[in-house]
């Protein structure tokens, strides 16, 4: 449980996704994460008409808040990449009263949440075992693609706030290649996220029909992994595979450069939905496919995360941290 001086309840928790906004209440020192509400960002003009909404319903006033954000928090001034919210975060403040607010990226909040999640929440993909005090690596597609990390300190974890997800793809096979160059004739620079996310699952569904001359249904990023899942519809299920490898060799690249032998996991709306197929899928042995370094990823694991809201939680974690 959270705590801290009870002049500082009760607390707001918000996580703000290119689709849809999260909202919580802490209501005093101990108490867990209550009064959990999810709501479209596109029928609000902005983070303080839905806030404000949240908490006339709640009749609560807090007193701090904490959100974590789907987008670069490089300032006062935020304009969401997947969306249409644009605001001052002291204006923010301003107007809901609040002593304290801060905003941290979506993917840092999740990565904060790591040590606060149960056995329960996680579910392995692949063998390894976590090295204590390593560390961790955090990644997830939904509507963008979410890459983060905890740091070991002697005052405990530090949370990496960095923009991972627009990486240049790395595609292995000669297929990926042939999807890569198609995508870049059209959009120039081909990032992870351009493939790896909701709108990235529907552009590579597109370009792997045009590279295998099968022709493509317009379908979006659901109706594709239905699809894929039952085994309705070849193409999806090819698309979804290839999803799953390059999310292996993103994750694999991840794991690498922060050295996170304390495992990486992940989360993000896509991957929790795709249930045994995931576990089939070539994830781990793409994770795995870096040559010398292979026998090094082996012994990394990788989890995914099934907890629900951990993003709120992480928030929690970013508010319990501060003076």
């Amino acid at each position: 449980m959270f705590s801290g001086p009870s002049d500082t309840f009760p607390r707001l928790l918000g996580d703000f996704g290119g689709t849809n906004a999260r909202f919580a209440l802490i209501r005093s020192p101990g108490a867990p994460i209550s009064d959990i509400r999810n709501f479209a960002c596109a029928d609000f003009p902005g983070p303080q008409d839905a806030a404000m909404h949240y908490l006339q319903a709640t009749g609560v006033r807090p007193k701090r808040a904490a959100v974590g954000i789907a987008n670069p928090v490089t300032g006062d001034w935020l304009q969401m990449t997947n969306n249409h919210w644009a605001f001052s975060v002291e204006v923010l403040r301003q107007a809901l009263g609040l002593d304290r607010l801060i905003f941290i990226n979506d993917f840092t909040a999740l990565a904060l949440s790591l040590p606060h999640l149960a056995p329960d929440d996680l579910r392995s993909i692949g063998g390894g075992t976590a090295v204590t005090d390593a560390a961790i690596g955090v990644i997830g597609p939904g509507t963008g693609l979410g890459v983060s990390g905890l740091v070991p300190s002697a005052s405990g974890w530090i949370p990496l706030q960095g923009e991972g997800g627009h990486v240049s793809l790395s595609p292995q096979t000669p297929e990926e290649m042939a999807v890569t160059t198609f995508l870049t004739q059209e959009f120039g620079h081909v990032s992870a996220e351009r493939v790896l996310s909701g709108p990235g699952l529907t552009s590579l569904h597109r370009a792997l029909g045009k590279v295998k001359e099968k022709p493509a249904e317009e379908l979006d990023a659901s109706q594709i992994t239905e699809a894929a899942i039952c085994g309705l519809d070849a193409l999806c299920v090819e698309t979804v595979t290839m999803f799953c490898a390059l999310l292996g060799s993103t994750a694999g690249n991840l794991a690498l450069t922060l050295g996170a032998r304390g495992g990486v996991f992940i989360g993000g709306g896509i991957i929790p939905r795709l249930g045994k197929f995931f576990d089939q899928s070539p994830f781990r042995a793409r994770f795995e496919a870096k040559g010398r370094f292979q026998k090094y990823l082996a012994n990394i694991p990788t989890k995914l995360i099934i907890a629900a809201n951990p993003a709120l939680t992480g928030a929690a974690a970013a508010l319990d941290a501060l003076p």
